[in-house]
């Protein structure tokens, strides 16, 4: 990653230190377009768990959708890095549509560009980058948790041309919208995490079904289902990879899923430090604008550094992962590296948060305010895609299994 001049605006976003032009034309191009189409959404999403069916598309038409897929299969060919500017520039204007987005063209479309084999590409990329189907992926089942891959039940046994699959996956992202969902399932009990398999569904399959909707505090636009399997039948051409193969699909689609969360984070601090700067000149106490007091100044201070800190360590993670090898991550260097930088992302992003709400005072404690409904995605981002204890878990052990070594 070349390293660019910082803009010189008065923008508390501008500084794209670490960018060069074309990057930052990504950027830019993606936080116009989320400004204009996706933030005049956000207020009824999060109001009434609203899915606009047309956004997709409308991205998709704009070229942002199938960023990391080669133009063959009618993405754009670009890394990890300018994907993850992309769900930045969204995530600033409407975060429940930038988590849909991300769940759909890394976890989904992504996958099975890296895995999946000719006739799949050709057969599902191509509508899932102009945005004419929406994708999910099922990892995650009820009781499981953090140990998604040894307490997995779901099931997927071979009968002659096709699988059948028997089970449920809970808090799918896009679960109650996706057209097609890479799902992963046991084809070998005996194996544990080695007898894992990844397919892909389609929400016409006999015996696949939303079970049900869910409610959530946070990204209420962006939908998230728990899903059914019940004797659904999937053609064996649907197998991506071989059988028992699929924990290396999980371990290295984790590792650019964690990578791709920290510019989720980044952007809605991003526009959390905006509107507070905005509050802070403009809300008058005692005959002054709010800025003019030291406390609230502190608070702007640590919401800076904290945002600057955060971009740093969010773009050198996604330009390392951008080179992880297919069927490489859950090991080494890059999975410490995401851990860490996705850890100290969300972390950071519950920092900026609290200190915006606290200058917003009582109108950041108001549910419609978009403070407090940047407010309430945070937690998410210290769940997902492994616990921030989990992240604490895979950072020390992968420097005690390299005896302390700084693997920078």
């Amino acid at each position: 990653m070349s390293t660019g001049h910082a803009r010189s605006s008065g923008d508390s976003r501008a500084p794209n230190f670490g960018l060069d032009e074309e990057q930052r034309a990504i950027l830019d191009q993606a936080d116009r377009f989320a400004r204009k189409e996706l933030y005049p959404l956000s207020e009824r999403m999060d109001r009434d768990e609203w899915w606009p069916e047309a956004a997709f598309p409308k991205i998709g038409d704009n070229g942002f959708f199938g960023v990391t897929i080669p133009e063959e299969y009618g993405g754009s060919g670009q890394d990890l890095l300018a994907a993850g500017l992309v769900l930045q520039g969204f995530a600033r204007w409407n975060h429940a549509m930038a988590l849909s987005w991300v769940a759909h063209d890394n976890l989904c479309a992504n996958n099975i560009y890296r895995n999946g084999n000719e006739q799949q590409r050709r057969k599902y990329l191509p509508d899932l980058c102009a945005g004419r189907t929406i994708g999910a992926l099922g990892l995650t089942e009820p009781g499981a948790g953090s140990d998604a891959l040894g307490s997995m039940r779901t099931t997927a046994r071979r009968d002659g041309d096709h699988y059948i699959l028997n089970g449920s996956k809970i808090y799918i992202t896009n679960g109650p919208v996706a057209d097609v969902l890479l799902v992963y399932t046991k084809t070998d009990r005996v194996k544990g995490a080695h007898g894992i398999s990844a397919f892909i569904i389609e929400k016409e399959f006999p015996g696949f079904k939303v079970a049900q909707k869910l409610t959530k505090m946070g990204y209420r636009g962006s939908q998230t289902a728990e899903l059914v399997f019940e004797d659904c039948r999937v053609p064996a051409e649907n197998l991506v990879g071989s059988e028992n193969s699929g924990v290396s699909i999980v371990m290295s689609g984790l590792d650019l899923e964690r990578a791709m969360i920290s510019p989720l984070c980044l952007g809605i601090s991003e526009r959390a430090l905006e509107l507070s700067i905005d509050y802070a000149q403009t809300r008058q106490q005692f005959g002054k604008p709010i800025g003019s007091f030291q406390m609230v100044q502190s608070m702007l201070a640590d919401m800076y550094v904290l945002v600057e800190t955060m971009r740093t360590f969010t773009y050198r993670t996604l330009a390392e992962a951008a080179s992880l090898e297919i069927g490489g991550g859950g090991r080494g260097d890059i999975h410490k590296l995401t851990a860490a930088s996705v850890m100290y992302a969300a972390e950071a992003c519950h920092a900026v948060l609290d200190k915006a709400v606290q200058i917003h005072g009582g109108s950041g404690y108001i549910w419609e305010s978009e403070i407090n409904r940047l407010f309430r995605s945070i937690k998410l981002l210290e769940i997902g895609a492994g616990t921030t204890e989990v992240r604490k878990m895979i950072i020390a052990g992968e420097l005690l299994k390299d005896g302390g070594r700084n693997g920078a």
